[in-house]
């Protein structure tokens, strides 16, 4: 099997689309399929097995980060010329709706996955008069494509409810391996905490841009005596959390990797993550395979994977004094917090990428042998 992948944003650029098509196409290699990405061009060639065709684009005023811009005719060439069996587009858009059409051209199937709430991020950027356009614009892209996944039970069945035809669930799924309490290290634990390891140490891990509402854990530290923050990660907001959290004890960590990821996950207290939009969070389960009891947020696949009271507390975005009281409650009592970080690492090891990866390629074969009787007819 042949499979080409249109995504809107891939490497060097690091968040969780990024990690998801990368643990894709690693398993893809895996299980002997061939790939081809489709990305904004950004200076990758190659992805370990897989090359990449690049797109030009230019900056995008919100995301620096990323380059937009559609695909061109020699596009269209270089994956005529991979001849996919299968082109999976990876929440389309400016490469993955012309994606759409070179799939049409080439009579291939297609499947289109969700990564991206555009229009509750249009409702946070306050113009959430866009919504209704945004979520008609997303039944068609979506309902263009043969099959599409969701990452969660709340977004499917938001891509449900507006009127996208044919949904499954594609879960995240953790490398509990790479993500262990094993990694737990005094050394940087005492560098998460800014050289005081005895006090309650919360982590949040992931993009510092606005819409993660991380201010909103400045009254955690206002209000639960003995608790210190570390935020792992960059972003557009940066400048402004730094003023924000200006005399509280808060560690900006900057970007981490690697085994010192694994590290810094292992040697926190609790994982905090107070965002107001997310189509899964795979932040998370992260954290809970590291054996740290979570306060998130009620968005993407939060509500999933957190039970209440056994791994860790969920709360309606924006609930300040919900966070407070989910914080407070598991750092009250070590013994309790250390007993629900323990059933975080039980419930993260049932979560295997392999099996999820597995069950997209049950869908690239669905999708195939549907096709076939058309193919051949």
């Amino acid at each position: 099997m042949r499979v080409a992948v249109f995504t809107e944003t891939f490497l060097p650029k690091t968040d969780g689309i990024v990690t998801v098509v990368c643990l894709l196409l690693d398993h893809l290699h895996k299980r002997g399929i061939e790939t081809v990405v489709v990305a904004p061009k950004m200076g990758i060639d190659r992805y370990n097995a897989t090359p990449v065709i690049g797109v030009p684009g230019v900056k995008m005023p919100l995301y620096p980060e990323l380059r937009v811009g559609p695909p061109t005719l020699s596009t269209y060439h270089e994956v005529k010329r991979f001849n996919p069996d299968i082109v999976h587009l990876i929440h389309p858009a400016l490469v993955g709706i012309p994606g759409m059409l070179m799939a049409k051209r080439l009579d291939v199937p297609m499947l289109a996955s969700f990564h991206l709430d555009l229009a509750r991020i249009s409702h946070h950027f306050g113009i959430g008069f866009m919504e209704p356009v945004v979520d008609q614009l997303t039944k068609l892209v979506f309902n263009a494509a043969d099959y599409s996944l969701a990452p969660s039970r709340l977004v499917m069945e938001y891509m449900e409810n507006i009127g996208i035809q044919r949904v499954g669930l594609w879960k995240r799924g953790v490398d509990a391996e790479r993500f262990n309490p094993r990694y737990a290290s005094d050394v940087m634990r005492y560098h998460l905490s800014n050289g005081h390891p005895e006090d309650l140490l919360m982590l949040y891990v992931g993009r510092l841009s606005h819409e993660k509402q991380i201010n909103h854990l400045k009254a955690v530290l206002e209000q639960v005596p003995g608790a210190r923050l570390a935020l792992v990660g960059d972003g557009p907001a940066r400048e402004d959390l730094q003023a924000h959290f200006a005399g509280t004890p808060t560690h900006f960590v900057g970007y981490l990797k690697g085994e010192q990821l694994s590290q810094a996950y292992a040697s926190a207290d609790m994982f905090v993550f107070p965002s107001a939009m997310e189509t899964f969070g795979l932040v998370v389960v992260e954290a809970m395979a590291a054996g740290l009891p979570v306060v998130a947020s009620r968005v993407g696949g939060v509500c999933d994977i957190v039970h209440e009271g056994v791994n860790g507390y969920s709360f309606e975005s924006g609930d300040i004094p919900a966070l407070v009281d989910a914080v407070r409650a598991i750092g009250a009592d070590p013994a309790r917090m250390k007993a629900m970080g323990r059933a975080a690492r039980e419930f993260a090891e049932t979560q295997s990428w392999d099996a999820m990866m597995d069950e997209v390629i049950d869908v690239y074969a669905r999708l195939r042998e549907e096709r076939q009787p058309a193919m051949t007819a």
